[in-house]
Formats: C-alpha cells, structure tokens, sequence
C-alpha cells in the first residue's frame, strides 16, 4: 500500500547545518520510522519523500539504503520503500538488552564526566524538552538520541555505542503520538533533565535506577498505539 501523502518532516533542515544531507536524511528517516510517522507495511518513495524534506530524491534514496541495511526498511523494486514491522517479542528483546548495557554504563561514566561538560549536556536535554513542547517526534527522537550516545560515549567504548545506537533504532515508540496529543510528552522529556542533576550530584546508583525506568517506559507507554 503506498504512503505518499504524509505530511511535512521539517526536521532535516534545522539538522543539516551540524551533518552531511545525507546523514540528515538518513537520521531523520529512522526517526520517522520509529516514532510511527513513517508507517509499518506502507510503501514510500524517494521523490515524494524528498519532496516532503525539501530535497533532491537521491540523498533520499541514498539515505533509505542505509536503512535498508539496518532492517528498517525494504527495498521494492520500482515501487520504493516498505516500512518493516517489529513484533512485541522483538521489541521485548531490544529493552531486554538494552537494560543490561545501558543502566550499568550510565552508573559507570557518572564520575568520568567533567563538571565543564555539564552545560553542554543540559543544553542537549534542552533540545529533548524543546521538540517534546512543538510535538515535533522526529526531532524529539533524534534530540534523544543524541543526548543518549553523548553520555554513553564517556565510556570510551565505541563498539557499546554501535551497538546501542543499532537497538535504539530497531525500536518502535507508537505511543509518543497520543502522548504529544495529551501533554505528557514533555514531563517525560524532563527525565533527562533529572538524569542530569544525578549525574552532577555524582550518584551514578541513582543514575542507573533512571534509566531502567526510562527504558521501562520505552516498552510501556511510549510503544503503545493507544492511551489507557
């Protein structure tokens, strides 16, 4: 089933002064994927999509390989690109792993962060806050990641940040919707705010218990289609 009358994804050029068009093509798309905005079993194609980000349709379809490759995507030979789908036991799978390297990796980085890098750090939760008030997803998903690989990166462990950034985007958060609509986005952006004042106060136990929540909620509220 094609899916060309999506709406606009404003995202790309308020992304594309810090990266590549064609990395901000490629982030943005993953975004829209995970956040539902580019829908599970529907049929997309470059030139439309490009036209949507206001781009040529080769970063576009330069971008979809990428993620192709990652499996978010299928390539359809002269029609363009289906969304896949993730089953509920998959998405168990993913938080599954990613409580046993995030938490314990936050924990441990806590006294490897320079007190100099906290402002830089707020100001990347900032950006969380800030799409999570416009209920801009794509940008809110990509702000999260972000502010996520930042802090993990202070482990000095690139492969665990591959990997990490690989689960983050074989997750779906359908639920992110209904919560914008209902104005519970933001107080859950916050969290980040809250991870940081740990962070800073050097409780590293207590950063850990944040993020088990946090990634909790992933495979809560946030990956629910619909609001209890």
């Amino acid at each position: 089933m094609a899916a060309d009358s999506i709406g606009p994804l404003p995202s790309v050029r308020r992304l594309a002064h810090r990266e590549n068009l064609r990395d901000s093509v490629a982030n943005a798309l993953r975004a829209a994927v995970i956040s539902g905005e580019l829908k599970p079993g529907e049929v997309y194609s470059a030139p439309t999509l490009g036209a949507r980000f206001g781009v040529s349709a080769t970063p576009v379809r330069e971008a979809m390989l990428d993620l192709v490759r990652e499996g978010l995507v299928i390539s359809l030979r002269n029609k363009g690109f289906r969304v896949t789908d993730v089953s509920d036991e998959d998405l168990d799978n993913l938080a599954a792993l990613r409580q046993l390297i995030e938490p314990p990796t936050i924990r441990d980085v806590v006294p490897a962060i320079p007190a100099k890098d906290y402002p830089r750090l707020r100001q990347l939760a900032e950006d969380i806050v800030t799409a999570a008030q416009a209920g801009d997803l794509i940008a809110y998903i990509e702000a999260d990641r972000v502010f996520h690989v930042t802090l993990l990166a202070y482990s000095g462990n690139q492969k665990l940040v591959d990997v990490v950034s690989d689960l983050r985007s074989q997750t779906r958060l359908l639920g992110l919707t209904p919560l914008v609509e209902s104005g519970r986005l933001v107080p859950s952006a916050t969290e980040h705010h809250e991870l940081l004042d740990l962070v800073e106060a050097g409780d590293g136990e207590g950063a850990e218990q944040l993020m088990r929540r946090h990634i909790g909620h992933v495979r809560g509220l946030w990956a629910r289609s619909q609001t209890n």
